[in-house]
């Protein structure tokens, strides 16, 4: 392969563009850089859905981009997969105190499948979005 691969930035496809802008911006503390509609021709073959239109925001989450996704038509599957299916994503975040930011971000609303398990190496537990994306939070523990 000529060239080498960077990541550039991870996209989700949500089901309430309003909702998830508020939930990554308001209670996960991310930026918000610009929001738009995009469609044509080009879009469609991209995709493979001719015809759509795409509400795109982009988050910035430290020096990480974040996209979100919403489809006009929104007419896909209205659950993400399971975590144990394949081809099931997600995003982790890492934090210098994850027992902080888990109590506060529970305090807030967001639901969480644990609380952090230690690994030693590090600690980490999964939440989700509003849509059931999954996310998750880790703390790298020194040593």
């Amino acid at each position: 392969m000529s060239g080498k691969l960077r990541l550039y930035q991870t996209s989700f496809t949500v089901s309430d563009f309003d909702r998830s802008i508020a939930f990554y911006r308001d209670v996960l503390g991310m930026t918000v850089k610009r929001t738009f509609l995009k469609d044509g021709e080009t879009l469609g073959v991209m995709t493979g859905y001719p015809g759509t239109q795409l509400r795109i925001a982009m988050l910035a989450a430290g020096d990480h981009e974040i996209e979100l996704l919403h489809y006009i038509p929104a007419a896909g599957k209205k659950q993400p997969p399971e975590r144990r299916d394949i081809g099931a994503g997600h995003i982790a975040f890492q934090v210098d105190d994850i027992e902080a930011v888990y109590k506060d971000l529970k305090a807030k609303g967001v639901r969480f499948v644990s609380p952090p398990q230690d690994f030693g190496a590090a600690k980490a537990c999964y939440f989700t979005d509003p849509d059931g994306i999954t996310l998750e939070l880790v703390q790298r523990m020194p040593g």
